[in-house]
Order: structure tokens, then sequence, then C-alpha cells
């Protein structure tokens, strides 16, 4: 993987920025943390060197004086939504997320259910958490948010909310994803607090857009291709170019609520600490691109990785034309086309002549290697074995698995398990080549190359079952489906 971000100058002037803005609010302070705090994937896939828990190691320093608040939408529970680079629910991801933080030493004090308007889900959830003894508390729908002022900032808009008690003096909170109501519960929080005479400020850590990047950088343009099913829009800040003359990136949920945000703190405070959405935010992860070639290209990666995504989910019936048609849209305003991954071109040229289902990978030398589903095997278990046998030097005619090993495990497979593809799948090639290689040093060699693919483009023509989704992700392989359920044999 080429590396574009100097990830130990981003820790260090990103916690020196934090600190002061905690030294600014003395007493109590409300950071809302955007993005994922310890896997961070998304930034470390447009960002070739940014290590995913980098938000993590930096707030670890203060973890003696702070506290996590874990916030989830009841529309989000209701709708069983999934966080898709790990496949389970938000609902499942708050629990894995309180353990993950509490085992790093972080108190994790509750959790907040939003957007709450008498959901049974919501309900059965917080009951669910209490049974487990976690505090829950509940945050309403307010009419006419985030525009109605003067209901907001009323004992009928954020008064009516649960009051979440804290301890420490800083206050991380944070979500399974975007969407979640996490300003809106600091908000919230601002207003109980003055209402129980304790002064706290607000923060905002969000790396994305990155403020300090053009409009259309594809980094930021890969931010909306990310949040395409929330309707995001980056924008020019137009509270900072009023107050400063320059421009700054922002996007349409952090314009549109700083008028609440400044009403808030002039009724606590008197006057509004901050001119902008852009100074409410301590990001500095735009001062750390150390190579914006590299960085460009990767955020376009991304923007066809989640084009293509957008259309396996159309595809299954879990999307609208809307998503799609968005990320259509970013890739003109890229100006790119699926066909810039070299994968993605390779992958349909070897399909249109094989006249079956292919893949294709980009090694980082520039190399492309292809292949086809066979009566044993799969698209990308084909190859994985034809891109480890070229990157350890064994000649293609070599067979590492031999079929009489095969053939045993696709009649268990059909047989016994009652499956109805026999042919194997990317696991079970690994797991196959693992037994192997205690035997056979091509098998070894073989297994030793899986590293150098971490960060390597593939493309696939029909769409991967579930299983060999998950392991190319966890080889680090940026994949691409064909919206093509079938394939051709």
């Amino acid at each position: 993987m080429k590396i574009g971000f100097d990830n130990d100058k981003y820790v260090k002037i990103q916690s020196e920025r934090i600190g002061d803005r905690i030294e600014q609010f003395g007493n109590k302070l409300y950071l809302e943390l955007g993005g994922k705090l310890f896997d961070d994937n998304h930034a470390s896939r447009v960002l070739p060197g940014f290590q995913p828990d980098s938000k993590l190691k930096m707030l670890q320093r203060l973890s003696d004086k702070a506290e996590i608040v874990i916030v989830i939408s009841a529309v989000d529970i209701e709708k069983n939504k999934i966080r898709q680079d790990l496949g389970i629910t938000y609902d499942v991801d708050v629990l894995r997320l309180r353990n993950e933080f509490m085992n790093r030493g972080f108190l994790v004090s509750s959790v907040v259910i939003t957007h709450f308007n008498g959901q049974a889900s919501a309900e059965a959830y917080r009951q669910k958490l209490e049974r487990l003894g976690i505090k829950a508390y509940f945050h309403y729908t307010i009419d006419g948010y985030p525009n109605n002022i003067a209901l907001i900032d009323s004992d009928e808009g954020f008064g009516k909310n649960d009051y979440v008690e804290t301890t420490r003096p800083l206050v991380i909170v944070t979500a399974p994803g975007p969407g979640s109501g996490k300003m809106a519960v600091c908000l919230s929080q601002l207003y109980q607090e003055h209402k129980r005479g304790i002064e706290a400020g607000y923060a905002k850590f969000e790396t994305f857009p990155v403020w300090s990047l053009p409009l259309k950088h594809p980094v930021n343009i890969a931010y909306e291709a990310a949040t395409a099913d929330l309707s995001d829009v980056n924008m020019i800040d137009p509270f900072h170019l009023e107050a400063y003359n320059k421009i700054a990136v922002n996007y349409n949920r952090d314009v549109e609520i700083f008028p609440v945000l400044n009403a808030l703190f002039e009724g606590i405070y008197g006057e509004n600490p901050y001119k902008s959405p852009t100074d409410m935010g301590v990001n500095m992860v735009g001062f750390c691109i150390s190579d914006d070639e590299v960085c460009c290209q990767a955020a376009k990666d991304e923007i066809i990785r989640r084009y293509f995504t957008a259309l396996n989910h159309l595809a299954d019936g879990d999307c609208n034309d809307a998503e799609v048609n968005k990320i259509s849209l970013l890739l003109k305003q890229a100006k790119i086309t699926t066909d810039i991954r070299k994968s993605t071109v390779a992958a349909k040229q070897r399909q249109e002549k094989a006249g079956r289902a292919c893949a294709a990978i980009e090694l980082e030398d520039g190399t492309i290697i292809t292949s086809e589903s066979s009566p044993l095997m799969g698209p990308c278990a084909a190859l994985l074995i034809n891109a480890t046998k070229h990157l350890a030097g064994i000649p293609h005619e070599i067979k590492l698995i031999p079929e009489s090993m095969i053939e045993p495990i696709q009649k268990t497979k059909v047989e016994y398990l009652k499956g109805n593809n026999p042919r194997l799948h990317t696991d079970e090639v690994l797991v196959a080549l693992s037994v192997l290689s205690t035997q056979d040093s091509n098998c070894e060699q073989a297994l030793n190359q899986l590293p150098k693919l971490d960060g390597c483009q593939a493309h696939c023509t029909v769409m991967l079952s579930e299983v060999d989704q998950k392991i190319m992700k966890k080889l680090g392989i940026g994949l691409t489906c064909d919206p093509v359920k079938k394939a051709k044999l």
C-alpha cells in the first residue's frame, strides 16, 4: 500500500488541538465524536497511512478525565440498520463498542436512544440495556428540528429529554454510525446542564468532510459517497466565509444546526464562542496529508467502491434508486468512471472471453491477475490462488490443492450440509492451503504472500457470498462486485 498520510504527525497535532479546546472549556466539555473512534476504516482507505485506531490512542491519554456516552437512533433500531463494514446491526454494535471501550480503560457511562417517538423496539432495547446494568436514556423527536429554535430551546424541546448523568470533565459522545443524533445529545446536555447551574462547552471532532481541503477534492467527495443514504451534502461554510472571508468546507447538517447552537450559547453564556460550524471542529487531518496524489487515487477508488456497493444493495432490494443516482453524480463530479480501476476492466474483459464469472486484482506493482469460476472454485477463491502463486514465483501450471482433496470437501458441502454450491469459497481454499502447508513448501510460500494483498484493488463480475466478502475485507483487499447474482458456468 502506498502511503499518503503522516499518522505520527496527525497524532501529535490533533492531540494538541483537542487539549487546547478542553482548556477553553475548563469545567465541562462535550466532545462530539464523528466517525469511528478505534476502527475508522473509511479514513484508512481514503488516507493511506491513517491508522484506524489513531483517535483512540490520542484520547486514551485523557481516559482518567473522560467518559463515553454512546448514542443510537430509535429509527435505526426499528429498521435493524446494518453497519456495513462489520455486517452487524447498530444495536448490536452499541454493545460491542461499549465492551471495546471498557477493555481499553474508558468509562462508558450510558447509552442515549435518540429520535424516540414511542417505538416499541426502542422500548425493548432500553429494557435490554437496563437488564445488562447499562444506564439508558430517551431523547425525543422535536417538531421542526433543527429550525424551530424557540421550541428546541425550551422545556418542551431539549428540556423534555432525559438528563444524562455524567461525572467527568470530558464527555465523549459517539455512535455506531452517522445520523444517530450525537450533536443533538450534546446540545441537549448544554441546555440541561445550564438549568442545573453547570456551565458546559461543546466541540466537534469529526474527520470528514475535511474543512481545509477544497470542496471537490476526491477525499471530500468520497465522504459524500459514504453518506449517500443520509443525503449529506458537502458545502462551503457560509458562516465561516462571512466571519473570516475564508473558505472552509462543512456539510449541510452542521450548517443547518448552527443557528440552534448559536442561540443556545447566547442563552447560556450571553455570546457564542464560535462564529461558524467550522470553528466548532478540532479536525487537523487535512494538514497531515503527505502525498496528495496517493490520497486522491485512494479516494477515487473509494467512490467507485461505494457505487458498486449501492448497486449491490439495490439488486438485493436494500436501497432505492436515489442512493445509486447520487453516487453516479459524485462520480461525474470527481471526473471518473468505473473504468479507472484496472481490476474492474480486466475482470469484465476476461468474462467476455470465458463466458463465466471472473475476478481480477491489481497488485502493488501494477500487475493484473485474473481468474474465472470453475466447477471446483468460485472466482475469488481462484483469484487468491493465482495471486499468491504469482507473488511467490510459483509457476501457474502447478496445482496447489489437488483435485482429490477438493472433491471430498465438495461432497460434504452438498450431501451432508445440503448446500447448493459445490465450489470452494475463499475461506475453504485458505484452510486447505493451511493444512497442506505443513508438507508442501509451495502452499506455505503462497500463504506467506497474503499480507502483500493488503491495499490491493479487486473486482468480481458477480455478487459474492457474505463469507467471500468478509475474507477479502479481512485481507485488506478493496473489493467491488457487479450487481449480478448468478454466475453462468
